[in-house]
């Protein structure tokens, strides 16, 4: 591993990737440290304590959150721009046909999603400020702070988009991956000095490293499973070229939605607790907290998870456009015919596939909670978090292989 570093660092172009990426992280991370005025971030860390969405937006931004910073919104509202222009896209015509342009319409598209982010991270920006009682000051104060935090979210997404153009990897992915690790990082030096003050036990800090690397391991086996369905071509003569006659595969992962369904378990359980928030002494929001601190929480998020993943996978695989095209290019799954059966042949390793990953996805979303009931201990890291940060540390180390490999050098994984 240690001659393949050596190797990619030998090469100039990719060791100026590297460089480059590297220093715009850095940049983020300096970004992250400049204060929104006129805060009272003892409010904030009670109100965080509180409620997990914002835990989880304080850990994806790797604690900018809970500082109040320009970056406290950090990247989640283009995340939530990108979410809903993709769900536009197969619910309004008129988006459907400009993403069906080429280059130019996903540009037009990408354009409106940055104008739906700074908005977004506006208003999310003022709504959490005011029902979170975060700031004593009002009226102009409210706009001031949503501008801030607005521009810190614009000025994230710019460079994440110089990340994804000159350097290594997806910019948007890396930015929330250096905030997830930047919160482990300091997890683990409250951790290590809980211990030395004998206020945290070496036993439960052990439990959760222990934890946090099967779970690694686990989500890295299922990122990299995939079943691979063989197609065979039929010959076929073109003028005086002849075409086909190959055998290829299709690749169906096992896990082929990634981390959305946990996103939208996640918002979806946590926009009550946005809107009780408002009313804080009412008893349905002293309700809400109880039935977020027990065991009926868990499964109503894990049968969420569920449902999401057989939803999204509805939407982004579609076995009868699949189908059409493999016999429009005379192609045939061995043993399968064409057409009708080839379709509900794809349909059914898609739903097999699809259960396998909705349960690995429940079990994993309910691991921290539980680990911090029984370990006494706040885990530093979400499933969602942890299968972001592998997701993204294994695409990374694709794109510096595909480098790698256009210059005839063995890659990482080779």
């Amino acid at each position: 591993m240690l001659e393949k570093i050596r190797t990619a660092w030998r090469i100039p172009e990719l060791r100026k990737k590297i460089i480059y990426t590297f220093g715009m992280l850095l940049i983020y991370r300096l970004l992250s440290v400049i204060p929104v005025p006129g805060m009272n971030l003892s409010q904030v860390a009670n109100v965080i304590d509180q409620f997990s969405i914002l835990g989880f937006m304080n850990m994806m931004t790797g604690g900018s959150f809970s500082n109040m910073t320009i970056m406290a919104m950090g990247i989640t509202p283009y995340i939530n721009a990108s979410i809903i222009f993709q769900l536009l896209t197969v619910a309004i015509p008129a988006l459907e046909k400009l993403s069906k342009e080429g280059p130019e319409g996903r540009k037009k598209i990408t354009e409106y999603s940055r104008y739906l982010t700074v908005v977004l991270a506006f208003v999310q920006a003022v709504g959490l400020v005011f029902a979170m009682r975060a700031t004593s000051k009002g009226g102009i104060w409210y706009v001031v702070i949503g501008l801030s935090m607005a521009a810190g979210t614009a000025l994230a997404m710019w460079i994440g988009e110089r990340i994804t153009e000159n350097g290594i990897g997806n910019g948007i992915s890396l930015l929330i991956m250096a905030g997830i690790v930047s919160n482990l990082f300091n997890w683990m030096v409250s951790a290590i000095a809980g211990v030395a003050e004998g206020t945290v036990g070496i036993i439960a800090v052990i439990a959760i490293i222990l934890t946090f690397v099967i779970m690694i391991v686990a989500i890295t086996f299922v990122d990299m499973g995939e079943r691979r369905v063989t197609v065979q071509y039929a010959k076929r003569v073109v003028g005086r070229k002849m075409y086909g006659g190959q055998s290829t595969f299709i690749p169906m992962k096992l896990n082929a939605t990634g981390v959305m369904p946990l996103i939208f378990g996640f918002a979806i359980l946590q926009f009550p607790a946005t809107i009780f928030a408002f009313f804080p002494d009412s008893a349905i929001n002293l309700w809400w907290s109880r039935f977020q601190s027990g065991f009926g929480y868990q499964i109503v998020l894990a049968l969420l998870i569920i449902a999401f993943t057989y939803f999204y996978t509805s939407i982004t695989f579609n076995p009868v456009d699949i189908s059409k095209n493999i016999q429009q290019n005379g192609g045939i799954i061995p043993g399968i015919r064409q057409g009708r059966a080839t379709s509900d042949y794809l349909s059914r390793i898609s739903s097999r596939l699809t259960l396998f990953s909705a349960l690995f996805l429940a079990v994993l979303a309910t691991i921290p909670t539980l680990l911090t009931r029984v370990a006494g201990i706040s885990t530093p890291f979400a499933a969602s978090s942890i299968l972001i940060a592998v997701s993204v540390g294994i695409e990374t180390i694709r794109a510096i292989e595909a480098q790698m490999v256009m210059r005839h050098h063995k890659g990482f994984l080779g």
